[in-house]
């Protein structure tokens, strides 16, 4: 891992650094990404096939696309008890998360006696995308179709790259028919994104698109934003540890070897702290441990490329980096983590001392695991259940309740010189 100590010549400058770097706004995968949207705008299935085969190397065709519900159940027959119980105990606990953060409809009187209030309503065709290749990310099936289902989308879209024999893995298979998708299609990359926000004459388009996905996936998502309504920019994955020297430098190898472990090679981890020897034991822990991990050779690209630990001068100061850099998950390993819980306003979430491993998160917890990254959290929150409502405002006034505001309504429209404003409520008062 890369290493920074506040006593480090220009170390403002090498902190600027770490902020900016982000693979949401690398102009050569802006580039790549927009030619596979246009592809897919103009020649649909045909693009989408031909861009699976390029990248997946697997030959489909339009056909083949769909996964049928059939397929689903048969998935889910087949899988382990052990498996079945995983799935079926977090997405109760995503499930319930979800429920208590449901938007209700209201409605009040205001001062002039009008009906003022606003109605929530499922998004009708919803797109979610999970990651798969060399992650078949199962638990990102909970932590986003659960969502819409709970929300009472009727169509839920889901798709998910397939292998070079266009087969999808069956735990993620059948995840997705226990959440509740509607259709599933084995589409992945920016490919996926394109067909549902654009369609295609086998993938009809969605309202809205959700999910996390490598930097390609949030590109187009990026791209694509005002063609269709997009959640936020989820990509690779991004973990921060804030540690004083009362943490345990096991594990805090471990959790940040967890999340460099993805494999696109744009994941992000940070170790801050005040302490040189938590940073020397963490070293060693990581030296330790990456060789028994099954995917050591895809860690150590990513610890070598965005791996930093950080010496800071206290703990104020790993705060304000926290919220700089606005990390996806946020790790407080503290003797007293709660003004840090106060203070920290820009992660995706906060996980709270030595028995909160981020895991719990990506698994398990209840929020879901669908987080900004690359910065973004600075203006994004987490994917919530209300995400998938879209929201109605609802006025009505009787006639007493117009004579009341009348005056107010003509004196705007004279503001702006907008007469026939004016004109549209005053001639419902006139005699």
């Amino acid at each position: 891992m890369n290493l920074i100590r506040y006593s480090d010549a220009r170390y403002e400058a090498k902190l600027a650094r770490l902020a900016a770097t982000s693979s949401l706004f690398d102009p050569l995968i802006e580039q790549r990404t927009l030619d596979i949207i246009r592809g897919v705008e103009r020649d649909g299935d045909k693009a989408v096939l031909n861009y699976t085969r390029q990248f997946d190397g697997a030959s489909l065709r339009a056909t083949d696309l769909a996964i049928s519900a059939k397929r689903l159940a048969e998935a889910w027959n087949a899988t382990r008890p052990k498996t079945k119980r995983a799935i079926r105990l977090a997405k109760a606990n995503v499930a319930s998360f979800a429920r208590q953060s449901l938007r209700k409809n209201w409605k009040a009187r205001n001062t002039q006696g009008g009906s003022v209030g606003e109605k929530f309503d499922p998004f009708q065709r919803v797109g979610v995308y999970i990651p798969g290749g060399t992650a078949p990310l199962a638990s990102t099936t909970l932590m986003t179709v659960t969502l819409a289902k709970a929300a009472g989308c009727p169509e839920i879209v889901a798709c998910t790259p397939c292998d070079k024999n266009g087969e999808v893995n069956p735990d993620l298979l059948a995840a997705l028919g226990q959440a509740g998708a509607t259709e599933v299609y084995r589409v992945g990359g920016a490919q996926a994104i394109a067909a549902l926000a654009c369609g295609t004459k086998t993938i009809r388009p969605a309202q809205k698109i959700f999910g996390p996905g490598n930097a390609y996936v949030v590109t187009a998502k990026r791209l694509l934003f005002g063609r269709v309504s997009i959640d936020l920019l989820p990509g690779p994955s991004e973990l921060f540890v804030l540690a004083d020297s009362s943490a345990n430098p096991a594990f805090a190898a471990a959790d940040l070897l967890a999340q460099a472990e993805h494999g696109s090679g744009h994941e992000r981890v940070w170790l801050a702290t005040t302490s040189n020897k938590l940073i020397e034991d963490v070293q060693k822990e990581i030296e330790r441990q990456l060789p028994t991990l099954s995917r050591a050779d895809l860690i150590k690209k990513a610890l070598k490329k965005n791996g930093w630990l950080i010496q800071v001068k206290n703990i104020s100061d790993g705060i304000a980096l926290a919220n700089r850099l606005a990390p996806e998950h946020c790790e407080l390993m503290l003797k007293a983590p709660n003004v840090a819980v106060k203070q920290i306003t820009t992660a995706g979430a906060i996980f709270v001392g030595t028995w909160t491993p981020t895991v719990l998160g990506d698994y398990m917890a209840g929020p879901s695991h669908t987080l900004p990254t690359g910065g973004a959290g600075a203006s994004f929150p987490g994917l919530t259940v209300d995400m998938f409502q879209r929201r109605t405002s609802v006025v009505e006034y009787t006639k007493q309740a117009l004579a009341r505001s009348i005056e107010t309504v003509s004196t705007f429209a004279g503001l702006e010189g907008l007469d026939a404003h004016g004109r549209s409520a005053e001639i419902r008062l006139e005699k």
